[in-house]
């Protein structure tokens, strides 16, 4: 079992900087590809980008040279640094971890993340 915790969303002007956090923690077991999805309104939820537990990424075309996904084993945690940010990143932002045999996908709630004037 793994429980997922976002936190760092909110509002701010296009171009304007976020960071997401999200820390799991685990009854048992260990935890192997964290990452981050977003859904906007109407539209299906997409990979933004995930990290693997030895630190291998990969990125939507949308967000590459524009975001940042790392992360630290020692805590679990997960982070999503999201510069020049635009409207249409608009979404509420998924954190996601892999944990467990067979592997099995655990979610966090959902943080708003809203880019506007």
């Amino acid at each position: 079992q793994v429980r997922l915790e976002e936190s760092g969303g909110g509002l701010v002007q296009p171009g304007g900087s976020l960071r997401l956090s999200c820390a799991a923690s685990r009854s048992r077991g260990s935890i192997g590809a964290m990452g981050w999805y977003r859904q906007a309104p109407g539209k299906q939820r997409e990979l933004v980008a995930t990290i693997s537990s030895d630190s291998r990424t990969r990125y939507a075309d949308s967000v590459k040279g524009r975001f940042t996904i790392s992360r630290d084993n020692a805590k679990n945690t997960v982070y999503l640094q999201m510069n020049s940010l635009k409207p249409e990143d608009t979404a509420v932002y998924y954190c996601n971890a892999v944990s467990g045999t067979p592997p099995y996908n655990y979610w966090g709630q959902g943080t708003q993340v809203t880019v506007s004037a």
